[in-house]
């Protein structure tokens, strides 16, 4: 029985192959990202999407993919090295363990062009991909910071929340954050610099995870009643704006006077209700969107030979109350 239904679906599938030869020749431009769990990454693909729309006729197509889970670095891995085993067109890649992604593709050494989106690879690891489509991540995190002295002038004790250790993005919006509230270069932790201390406990890592974030900001709060801000470099709590609401509940009064400050990364939707809310501070934003429409052309122009700039950023906005009306949502 298993077998003849097999037959069935595989000459159905023959059928549907032959009436549209265009899409069964359509070469894949596959945009590889963290997780499917992230809304962030489900915007990045709605672009994706968006291209495939706007370009029925192209002989390429989107393939906007992941693993299930955000904290699958090895599924990510192993994914992006089975399509270049296929032998796809072109290949976008937002690596959440950059130096494992990196090892992978000195490994097989793809012929097709690779790109990354979102994430880069570390500095010493870029020549493995042509070039980088996305935030300018140093930059987050100096808005992040800027934000900050403008609402904290006198400095004060501060945690950081970040995804995944190995993340080069994540990793360069900490820098960028420590940097200028630090005011000098190559600030590993805060330790009094430009006025700010880091807790003892932080920087938190979420591993991308919305319900290990909330729970991380729930016993932060719980532990340290007089932090005086709280910087989620990445939106990952605001992800989940139930959980979010319920953690901001227990320290709303000290939001609402400004003696504790919550600044983040992103402008979803949800965020932008939180901030409206009054249950963060600024939002600094990114474009994913942007990023999941471009990258096709990227790659069609580095397989045509084209010189393609490197690196590409898709710019940044900076939401706060006086503007949350004009601040984009994608």
């Amino acid at each position: 029985m298993k077998k003849s239904l097999l037959v069935v679906a595989g000459v159905v599938m023959a059928a549907l192959m032959a009436a549209t030869p265009a899409l069964a020749q359509k070469k894949t431009l596959a945009v590889v990202v963290k997780g499917l769990d992230n809304p962030f990454f489900t915007v990045l693909g709605d672009g994706c999407a968006r291209w495939n729309k706007d370009n029925p006729s192209s002989e390429y197509t989107c393939l906007y993919t992941g693993p299930a889970s955000s904290a699958d670095e090895a599924g990510e891995v192993q994914m992006v090295e089975d399509l270049i085993n296929k032998g796809v067109a072109g290949i976008a890649i937002s690596p959440s363990n950059a130096p494992a992604m990196a090892n992978m593709l000195k490994a097989k050494a793809p012929k097709m062009p690779i790109m990354t989106i979102d994430a880069d690879l570390a500095s010493a690891d870029r020549s493995l991909r042509k070039t980088y489509l996305g935030t300018n991540n140093y930059d987050m995190g100096v808005l992040m910071a800027k934000h900050l002295k403008e609402l904290k002038p006198k400095g004060g004790t501060v945690c950081l929340q970040l995804g995944n250790v190995a993340a080069d993005n994540i990793n360069a919006r900490a820098a960028g954050f420590r940097d200028t509230i630090g005011g000098k270069k190559g600030v590993a932790k805060l330790a009094g610099d430009g006025g700010w201390t880091e807790i003892a406990g932080c920087p938190l890592f979420t591993n991308d995870q919305i319900d290990l974030a909330n729970q991380q900001m729930a016993d932060v709060f719980t532990k340290n009643p007089k932090l005086d801000a709280f910087i989620l470099v990445g939106g990952w709590a605001q992800f989940g704006p139930q959980a979010y609401a319920q953690v901001t509940d227990q320290v709303m009064p000290r939001l609402k006077s400004k003696d504790l400050i919550i600044i983040a990364g992103d402008t979803l939707p949800p965020q932008l209700d939180a901030l409206k809310a009054g249950r963060s501070h600024a939002q600094i934003g990114q474009r994913p969107y942007e990023m999941g429409l471009r990258a096709p052309g990227v790659l069609i122009d580095l397989i045509g030979g084209k010189a393609v700039t490197d690196p590409i950023f898709t710019g940044l906005d900076e939401c706060t109350p006086a503007n949350l009306g004009k601040c984009p949502a994608k």
